[in-house]
C-alpha cells in the first residue's frame, strides 16, 4: 500500500494572456501563431491597417481552428500608414506619434470623424479578412483610453454589433500595484487614470469588459521578463487580463516599429517551461474572455493623477 499522501491540485482561475500587435511583421505573427498553439496565448489583437494582417490572417485562422483563442482588433491610430485619409489626425500619409496624439486628446481636439472613419475602416478590414467580428477591441499603445477616441469607440460597438457581444480592455490598475511593480510607475499612472474614462463609459452602456490589467514595462530589460510576469500575476482582478509582445525580430519589424529586441526576450519566456510554472504558481490558465463571469462592480474610487505631460507606450 501507498502511504504517501496524495498531492491535493488547487484548482485555477481564468485569465486573459493576450499577445499584441499581429500583423505588425512576419516574424511577430508567427511566434504569436505558434504561442497560440502551444497553449500559452489565449488572445491576440490584430493591426488590420497594416500589410502583414492580409497576409497572416488565414495563418491565425487555421490556428484559432484548432487551438481556440480570442482575436480582436489593436486599433492602429499611431504611428503607421492610415486606411483611410484620417483627415485632420495623419500627416503626409502617417498617423501621428503618441507624443503628438496624447496632447491633442487632453485639449479634447482629436477629429472625431477621422477617428471614425478609420476606426470603421479598421473593422471592416479585420471582419473582411476573419468572416467574423472581432471578440474584442483594445488600442495600439492604448490609444482607445483617450479622450475623443474611447468615445467614439464605445459609439460604434453600439451601433454595430448586439450589444455585449465584443469585449474592450480595460486598462485601470490600482495605485498599490502600480507602485509595488517598481517599473514604468509614471507610464502605468497616466494610463490608469486615462482608462478610467473608458471604464465609465462601458460601465454606463453594459458593455463587457476585464476587471483586472497587467502588463506595462518599460522594455529596459533592467528587470528580467520572469519577475516582470510574476509581479503581473500577483494581485490580479476577478477577470484579469495580461498583455504581452512576443515576437522575432525580421527586417519588416525594423522599419516600422522601434520595439524589437524585447519582443524576443518575452517570446523566450513565454515558449519555456517557467511561464507555465508562474502561472501555476499564482493559481490561473490561460482563459478566453467568455470564461469568465459577466457580473460588474461598482467604479473604483481612484483619483486620477495629473495628465498634463508624459506619453503612452
Amino acid at each position: 500500500m501507498n502511504d504517501q499522501p496524495t498531492a491535493i491540485r488547487r484548482p485555477t482561475r481564468p485569465i486573459i494572456v493576450c499577445a499584441d500587435d499581429y500583423g505588425i511583421a512576419p516574424g511577430v505573427s508567427e511566434a504569436i501563431a505558434g504561442l497560440i498553439a502551444a497553449g500559452r496565448l489565449s488572445a491576440t489583437s490584430c493591426m488590420t491597417a497594416l500589410p502583414d494582417w492580409k497576409r497572416r490572417a488565414g495563418l491565425l485562422r487555421e490556428t484559432a481552428a484548432t487551438h481556440p483563442a480570442d482575436v480582436g482588433l489593436h486599433l492602429t491610430l499611431t504611428d503607421h500608414v492610415p486606411l483611410t485619409a484620417a483627415v485632420g489626425l495623419a500627416q503626409a500619409g502617417r498617423l501621428p506619434a503618441m507624443g503628438r496624439l496624447l496632447p491633442r486628446a487632453l485639449a479634447r481636439a482629436l477629429p472625431r470623424q477621422a477617428v471614425r472613419d478609420e476606426l470603421r475602416a479598421q473593422l471592416d478590414a479585420f471582419e473582411d479578412a476573419w468572416n467574423a467580428a472581432p471578440d474584442y477591441i483594445d488600442g495600439h499603445q492604448h490609444a482607445h483610453v483617450l479622450p475623443g477616441i474611447r468615445e467614439v469607440l464605445v459609439e460604434e460597438l453600439l451601433l454595430r454589433y448586439p450589444r455585449g457581444s465584443v469585449w474592450v480592455r480595460d486598462c485601470r490598475e490600482s495605485l498599490a500595484r502600480c507602485v509595488r511593480r517598481r517599473t514604468a510607475l509614471p507610464k502605468a499612472l497616466l494610463i490608469s487614470s486615462l482608462g478610467l474614462g473608458l471604464h465609465r463609459l462601458l460601465r454606463r452602456h453594459g458593455l463587457p469588459a476585464n476587471d483586472g490589467f497587467a502588463g506595462l514595462h518599460d522594455f529596459s530589460g533592467r528587470v528580467p521578463f520572469r519577475t516582470l510576469m510574476q509581479s503581473f500575476l500577483a494581485g490580479s482582478g476577478p477577470r484579469p487580463l495580461v498583455h504581452v509582445h512576443p515576437g522575432r525580430v525580421d527586417d519588416e519589424l525594423r522599419a516600422c516599429d522601434v520595439l524589437t529586441t524585447p519582443r524576443e526576450t518575452e517570446l523566450a519566456y513565454l515558449a519555456s517551461p517557467a511561464f507555465a510554472e508562474d502561472l501555476a504558481a499564482a493559481g490561473f490558465h490561460p482563459a478566453r474572455f467568455a470564461d469568465f463571469p459577466r457580473q460588474t462592480r461598482a467604479i473604483s474610487q481612484i483619483s486620477p493623477p495629473d495628465t498634463s505631460s508624459g506619453s503612452i507606450r
